[in-house]
């Protein structure tokens, strides 16, 4: 429950924080068709959540 109350209240900062619109990110835009895949977004967060990881699996 404590996992899914961090992730609920990230969601709630994502807007303010602007973090999904990284340059790097993939945003196509044809008519009324819009694709956008955060790559770089993606990347950060993967690279985050390993150091996190790490570090809490260090001192366990």
């Amino acid at each position: 429950m404590i996992v899914g109350g961090i992730i609920f209240f990230i969601g709630l900062l994502m807007p303010l924080l602007h973090f999904g619109k990284l340059p790097g990110d993939i945003l196509i835009k044809k008519g009324n068709a819009t694709f956008y895949f955060p790559v770089v977004t993606c990347i950060v967060i993967s690279i985050v959540l390993s150091l996190l990881f790490h570090f809490i699996g260090r001192f366990r």
